[in-house]
């Protein structure tokens, strides 16, 4: 057994039961946006966080480990993504990073924005025209340092 065959179980224990992203989230206590994150295999749960997810999913003692292992971060099988939703945020970077990465040198040198010390929240925008996803990213800046 491996993380990725819990995140399998996990994502099949999740539809079976009918449970939302926000409602395993309120149950760990974190953002629903981390929490997902980590039940897909992005972020190590804690031993407490991983005994909850195991509850909730009927996990065995293995795979509640399993949720504890700092995991190989990146998920996407390939370096373009095909899926059309994530495809969106490469063509995303690809149009707007060069822009982001003005704007953030100019406001704050020269450096990275980290998604280690990151939070996100993801809400919907009622929009008569449509529905508008508003996705907040806020990582820290972390300078380049000379030495």
């Amino acid at each position: 057994m491996t993380r990725n065959d819990v995140t399998e179980t996990l994502i099949a224990a999740r539809i079976a039961k009918g449970i939302s992203w926000a409602e395993v989230a309120q149950a760990v206590g974190q953002s629903k946006e981390w929490v997902t994150a980590a039940c897909l295999g992005q972020m190590a749960f804690t031993a407490e966080q991983a005994e909850v997810v195991g509850k909730l999913f009927e996990l065995d003692a293995m795979e509640v480990k399993l949720l504890q292992t700092v995991p190989y971060k990146g998920s996407l099988p390939t370096v373009v993504p095909a899926d059309p939703l994530i495809y969106r945020f490469y063509e995303l970077v690809n149009v707007y990073g060069t822009t982001f990465k003005e704007l953030i040198h100019e406001e704050f040198g020269d450096g990275i924005m980290s998604a280690i010390d990151f939070k996100m929240d993801l809400t919907r925008e009622p929009d008569p025209k449509g529905d508008r996803v508003c996705i907040i990213m806020s990582g820290k800046f972390l300078p380049y340092k000379t030495y």
